[in-house]
């Protein structure tokens, strides 16, 4: 039996191209600074199936892809920042470390030849004491790691939206600033609607203002709708 030799390059070009395509029929999501923490929206009609979610006391989690995928990862995540915490200090949990855990998984998973590359992509964001320490990673199906500054969004339609974010960002902004904004680069996506409903829209926040040590904090139907009717 005759077997066909594929280069390494194009089986590393065919796996990236099929993890992009699984990625670019999922909405984006938004990840943005503000002057009390960091915002995190999601254009998401599920009511039950988050792509924003909770991952240690000053740390959260968006994703965008393979639901399964990324519920998988998120868990993972959970895991191991309880384990660190546990066995050393909670604070020694970082956003930073648990970035690069995700790369070293996904950057695996994407190598391995024996299984589909997974179609996600991540963002770990972790908010600080003060806006200068608050941490943004973005991270891609197969392991890369880009450090935001500002802002990272993550989907399919991610030019149109950062060029809207890009022109618009504010330092310092507020809630309200930081969720009108992301929502019209939401917004901006080829395709998008000119306007996103409420019920559409998943957004939290990592709040360093909170008493509490847990900063992560989901904003409800009632109080989006205010921040987004406020002129």
């Amino acid at each position: 039996m005759s077997m066909m030799y594929v280069a390494p390059e194009q089986q590393m070009k065919d796996r990236a191209d099929f993890a992009r395509k699984g990625i670019a029929r999922g909405r984006s999501v938004v990840v943005i600074r503000y002057q009390e923490g960091i915002c995190l929206v999601a254009e998401n009609r599920s009511q039950s199936l988050h792509k924003v979610s909770e991952i240690y006391d000053r740390i959260g989690f968006a994703a965008v892809g393979r639901y399964n995928e990324f519920e998988n990862l998120r868990i993972a995540g959970i895991r191991h920042a309880d384990l660190r915490g546990y066995s050393y200090d909670r604070q020694d949990v970082s956003g930073r470390g648990l970035a690069n855990a995700y790369a070293q998984l996904l950057g695996t998973i994407f190598s391995a030849g024996g299984e589909k590359p997974y179609e996600v992509e991540l963002v770990v964001a972790e908010v600080g004491l003060s806006t200068d320490s608050d941490e943004i990673y973005r991270l891609t199906y197969d392991g890369s790691v880009v450090d935001e500054d500002r802002f990272a969004v993550i989907g399919g339609q991610t030019e149109a939206i950062s060029a809207v974010l890009a022109a618009d960002f504010t330092e310092g902004a507020s809630l309200t600033e930081a969720v009108q904004l992301a929502v019209k680069g939401l917004r901006a996506a080829p395709g998008g609607a000119d306007e996103i409903a409420v019920g559409a829209l998943e957004v939290a926040v990592l709040d360093r203002s909170r008493a509490q040590a847990r900063k992560f904090r989901r904003i409800g139907a009632d109080e989006l709708r205010q921040l987004l009717d406020t002129a």
